[in-house]
C-alpha cells in the first residue's frame, strides 16, 4: 500500500544475510510494512507484485549488486526511495549510490536508531511530495474543470466529463451513455479510442437494443464491470478487463455513466480520487445547464397555453425546412383558428376564454406525434408543423383534428359546456412553397379560404387561385 494512504508504509528489505535482515526488522517494527528479501532477484519479483515505498539493499550481494537493484528501481519505479546498506563504505561508491539517485547511504553495522530515524525522515518527506503532487494534480484537475462549466448542453457535458477523466487516469479507451428522463429519444452515447466497428456494434448493443442500459439501476455502481455492460461488450466482441464507473447526475433530469476501461493496471486511490474530482464538477455542469434549459424552455413557452410560442415556432420551421432539404423529405404546416371564439370571451369572460385555449392545446397535442411542434402563433390562433409528412398525410391529420375539435366539450365554468369548431389551412414543403414565410402565409391563406367557406373544415394550399 502506497504512504500516500493512512496505511503504514512498505518498505522492502534486501540482504542476503538472514541476521541483517531480522535486526532491520527488529528497528522498523511498527514503523512500516515490511518485506524481506535475500537478493536483488527476489526484490526485483517483489516490486513487480506490489510496489514498494522504499528499499532498504545490501551493496554486495551475489549476481546483482546495491547498485544494480538502484539502477533497475530507479528505471522501473521512479517513485521509491533508495537506502544502500553497506559495510564496505568508500567515498566513491557513496558518490555513484546518491548520483543514481539513493536517498541515503548507511553504514553497517546497524544502528536502530539511526535506521529509525532516517527511514521516518525520508518516508516523512515522501509523504509531502505525494501530498504535493496530489494537491498539485487536484489543482491541474479543478483547472481543466473549467471547461464543463462553460458547456450548456448536456450532451456536451458528458463528452467533456469523458475526455477529462481519459485524461485524469491516463485512459485510452472510454464511453460515456446518458438519458434524459421523461424525454423520449434522448438516450445517447460518446465513444473514446474504439475502432469504428466497436463503436458501431456497442452503440447497436448500449442504446437500440438496451436503452441507456437501464442507467437508473447502475447510477450507483463504483468499480468492477456491470453484468449489463459486460453482456454488451461481449455481444460487440469488444474485450474488457477492468473498468472504472463514474456516475453522473444533475438535479433533475439528467443521468449518465462513463466507464473508463483499462487493461493492465488498476486504478489507484489517486486515480479514483481525481475521478471523483471531475465528476463533481460534471454535476454541477449538468445541473446548470438543465436550469439553463429551463429558461430557454420559458422563453419560447406561451405562458397562457403552456405550449410554444411564435418565436420557438419560426426557429423550428427553419430548422425543420433546412432538414427536409437536406434529406429530400416534406413537411407540412397547418394553420389553425377557433370560429367565433369572440363570442366565448364575450359570453363566459377572459378567464374562461383562457382556460377553453388550454384545454384546446391539449386536446391538439393528443392529434399529433411527439415530433411535431405544436405552438400558439396568437389570439386563439395556432399552427402545428408535420415532419416527414406529404400534403396528402397533412389532410388526414387536419382532418382528424377538425373532427376531434367539434366533438369535443370544452369546460365552461359555471356556465354551460362549450362546443367549438376549427378552420384549418395546409401548406407542404415543397409542393407549394420553400420557405418559412411562404409557407406560413399559404397555410394562413388556406385558412381564410375555410373561412370563408362556411367554417369547420380543412382547406388545401392547393386550392387557392
Amino acid at each position: 500500500m502506497s504512504a500516500e494512504s493512512d496505511a503504514l508504509a512498505r518498505v522492502l528489505v534486501v540482504d542476503d544475510s538472514r541476521l541483517i535482515r531480522e535486526l532491520v526488522r527488529d528497528a522498523l517494527d511498527g514503523v512500516a510494512r515490511l518485506e524481506c528479501c535475500d537478493s536483488a532477484e527476489a526484490a526485483i519479483e517483489a516490486l513487480a507484485r506490489e510496489p514498494a515505498d522504499l528499499v532498504l539493499s545490501d551493496l554486495s550481494m551475489e549476481a546483482l549488486s546495491g547498485l544494480d537493484l538502484l539502477e533497475r528501481v530507479r528505471r522501473t519505479c521512479p517513485e521509491t526511495e533508495f537506502i544502500l546498506l553497506t559495510a564496505h563504505a568508500s567515498v566513491e561508491s557513496a558518490v555513484e549510490a546518491l548520483r543514481m539517485g539513493a536517498a541515503d547511504y548507511l553504514q553497517k553495522p546497524i544502528q536502530p536508531e539511526q535506521l529509525r530515524a532516517v527511514v521516518d525522515r525520508i518516508l516523512s518527506h515522501r509523504r509531502l511530495l505525494m501530498e504535493n503532487q496530489r494537491l498539485r494534480g487536484a489543482l491541474r484537475t479543478v483547472e481543466s474543470c473549467r471547461t464543463l462549466m462553460r458547456c450548456l448542453d448536456a450532451g456536451e457535458v458528458y463528452a467533456v466529463a469523458l475526455d477529462l477523466l481519459l485524461h485524469a487516469v491516463s485512459g485510452r479507451r472510454g464511453l460515456a451513455i446518458f438519458h434524459r428522463s421523461g424525454i423520449p429519444g434522448s438516450d445517447g452515447v460518446a465513444f473514446r479510442g474504439f475502432e469504428e466497428r466497436e463503436a458501431l456494434a456497442l452503440r447497436r448493443s448500449l442504446i437500440e437494443e438496451k436503452p441507456a442500459l437501464q442507467l437508473d439501476a447502475l447510477r450507483d455502481a463504483q468499480l468492477g464491470n456491470p453484468p449489463a455492460l459486460e453482456e454488451a461488450f461481449r455481444v460487440a466482441r469488444v474485450p474488457i478487463a477492468r473498468t472504472l464507473a463514474v456516475p453522473l447526475r444533475g438535479g433533475e433530469s439528467e443521468l449518465g455513466m462513463v466507464w473508463i476501461l483499462e487493461d493492465d493496471h488498476p486504478f489507484g486511490a489517486r486515480e479514483i480520487d481525481q475521478a471523483t474530482l471531475i465528476a463533481g464538477h460534471a454535476d454541477l455542469a449538468l445541473s446548470n445547464s438543465e436550469r439553463f434549459l429551463r429558461a430557454k424552455e420559458r422563453a419560447f413557452v406561451d405562458d397562457v397555453t403552456e405550449v410554444y410560442n411564435v418565436r420557438y415556432l419560426l426557429q423550428a420551421m427553419e430548422h425543420e425546412i433546412q432538414r427536409a432539404e437536406r434529406f429530400g423529405k416534406p413537411m407540412s404546416v397547418l394553420f389553425l383558428d377557433l370560429d367565433h371564439f369572440k363570442r366565448v370571451n364575450d359570453q363566459h369572460g377572459h378567464l374562461v376564454g383562457s382556460e377553453v385555449l388550454r384545454q384546446l392545446s391539449r386536446v391538439l397535442g393528443e392529434c399529433v406525434r411527439q415530433v411535431d411542434t405544436l405552438a400558439r402563433y396568437g389570439g386563439d390562433e395556432f399552427t402545428i408543423v408535420l415532419i416527414d409528412t406529404g400534403h396528402e398525410g397533412a389532410v388526414v391529420v387536419a382532418e382528424r383534428i377538425r373532427r376531434t375539435v367539434s366533438e369535443t366539450i370544452f369546460e365552461g365554468g359555471r356556465d354551460a359546456p362549450i362546443r367549438l369548431t376549427i378552420s384549418i389551412g395546409v401548406a407542404t414543403f415543397p409542393d407549394h412553397w420553400r420557405s418559412r414565410d411562404g409557407l406560413l402565409d399559404l397555410a394562413d391563406k388556406g385558412m381564410y379560404l375555410a373561412k370563408s367557406r362556411g367554417r369547420n373544415r380543412v382547406c388545401s394550399a392547393s386550392e387557392l387561385e
